[in-house]
């Protein structure tokens, strides 16, 4: 029987996980996500059948009334669980009860026991704050029947214009695996698909790393302002103070980053401190973006100047370093927005674990790719 993955998208956002599944040819038929702005954006450019509430309130047989799965589909359970307790960006400690939220996704596991898993989460929940919770996540994976792989990706591997690093996790059911075994494959992350520059052995022929050149082509735009012209979307800019405007051509017209400021240019909080170097510089159109972040369209809040103009980057162009069409548009406040952008997996990732799930599930059903 020839057959096809469906996928379920647990705290989905406003859809980047969503997005990339779909260019890799996988029907996402339900989405749960609790945030009611994300579920207007995730509504407004996908298809799938849309849970809005709390996953804890969620069994798996309500998901599966909504799956209506048939008989030729397997499915693939897709989550990324909020990780702000595990992140090395601000003050998240390993007991934020929302580290606790992962332990539905293996709830929903258990419940709805699906053959293939997708798990994406920021690299400190592996290696940092949160290992001790991922260890015993593993734990009851492998309990569960899942044979698993994970690591520390680099988005800018895949295609993002964004150095942007994230745990990935790959997990197929132990029935599924032991039908890959016999086929000769085993379990594995994607293998990527550009390469750094600075790497000099490149066998495989890969094409580099993205940079930010074709992401900063939209039409000018001053700080404060909103474009409005036929097929260019979300492409607005928050305002800019006098005393950031000033700064921002300063640091770009001497190396892109605030070291580079005159004593009375530095602010008092940043006398004297090498942390958040990042903060109000610019973008390097040779190089990927940096991680975006939920304040990825505020100049105070990361590296998040543009290149030319005086101003912090639009929605747009932060969606653009996520991966994101620039069809897919964007609901909410311009604070909204920018959240559900910093928070989204970037789509090409995404892709590329959608994409080594259907070459597995086409290679175990005995279909050519």
């Amino acid at each position: 029987m020839k057959k096809k993955i469906v996928a379920v998208d647990l705290f989905s956002g406003s859809g980047g996980t969503s997005a990339g599944l779909v260019n890799a040819g996988i029907e996402v038929k339900v989405a749960i996500e609790i945030n009611k702005t994300a579920v207007k954006t995730y509504g407004r450019n996908l298809n799938a059948h849309i849970i809005e509430k709390d996953i804890q309130e969620v069994t798996g047989k309500e998901i599966l009334n909504k799956v209506e799965r048939k008989m030729n589909e397997d499915l693939l359970l897709v989550a990324c669980p909020p990780c702000q307790g595990f992140s090395s960006i601000g003050n998240g400690t390993a007991s934020d009860i929302r580290n606790q939220l992962v332990f539905q996704f293996v709830r929903l596991v258990s419940e709805l026991k699906p053959e293939y898993l997708l798990m994406e989460n920021v690299s400190g929940m592996a290696r940092g704050k949160g290992k001790n919770i991922f260890a015993e996540v593993l734990k009851q994976l492998d309990d569960l029947g899942y044979q698993t792989e994970y690591n520390i990706l680099n988005a800018a591997d895949y295609g993002v214009p964004q150095t942007r690093k994230r745990l990935v996790l790959h997990g197929i059911r132990n029935d599924i695996h032991k039908k890959m075994v016999e086929k000769g494959i085993d379990i594995e992350l994607p293998k990527q698909t550009n390469i750094n520059p600075s790497i000099e052995e490149n066998p495989l022929g890969l094409p580099l790393w993205r940079t930010t050149q074709d992401v900063f082509n939209l039409p000018e735009l001053k700080a404060g302002e909103k474009y409005e012209g036929p097929g260019v979307y979300n492409h607005f800019a928050n305002g800019l103070s006098d005393v950031n405007r000033k700064k921002i051509r300063y640091i770009r017209a001497h190396g892109g980053s605030r070291s580079c400021l005159p004593e009375h240019m530095v602010l008092k909080c940043h006398k004297d401190k090498n942390g958040h170097g990042d903060v109000y510089g610019i973008i390097d159109l040779l190089k990927p973006a940096p991680t975006m972040t939920g304040g990825c369209m505020s100049y105070t809040k990361g590296r998040f100047g543009h290149p030319r103009d005086d101003r912090a980057i639009s929605a747009r162009e932060a969606a653009r370093i996520q991966s994101f069409d620039d069809d897919f548009i964007f609901e909410g406040t311009n604070g909204e927005i920018a959240l559900q952008i910093g928070n989204a997996v970037p789509v090409k990732l995404a892709e590329a674990s959608g994409k080594y799930f259907v070459k597995v599930n086409k290679i175990i059903n005995g279909v050519s790719s």
